[in-house]
């Protein structure tokens, strides 16, 4: 896979992740700390937006593309925690998220056969 693809492809788990932690975020936001409608609403359209991300994946296969987002999800789901509620993370979240980001690798990125 040329290194452009896989950056390309990399620049949208992240968008992704913005987009889904982002929205969940401002719904949690909206409705747990009482925020508002308006957060909620905000969540409700980050949700949707990233609801379009992966349909720009260069993959053909939705499958493979969820399956790997999900290690995406994870660590970001950290990172999300880290840099806007605080939250540190121990080393088995760490170590956790390293496994996960280790199998996109393997799910996304390893050679195929050409159709697979």
């Amino acid at each position: 896979m040329p290194v452009v693809t896989v950056l390309r492809s990399l620049m949208l788990f992240a968008l992704a992740a913005v987009a889904e932690i982002g929205g969940a975020w401002l719904i949690w936001q909206g409705w747990r700390e009482h925020r508002g409608l308006w957060w909620i609403a905000g969540g409700v359209i980050a949700l949707g937006a990233y609801g379009f991300v992966a349909a720009f994946q260069p993959a053909a296969n939705f499958g493979r593309i969820l399956a790997a987002y999900g290690g995406v999800f994870v660590a970001g789901s950290l990172i999300w925690g880290m840099v806007v509620d605080g939250f540190r993370p121990d080393r088995w979240d760490l170590i956790g998220a390293g496994i996960c980001l280790v199998g996109v690798a393997v799910i996304m990125y390893a050679p195929r056969a050409v159709g697979s």
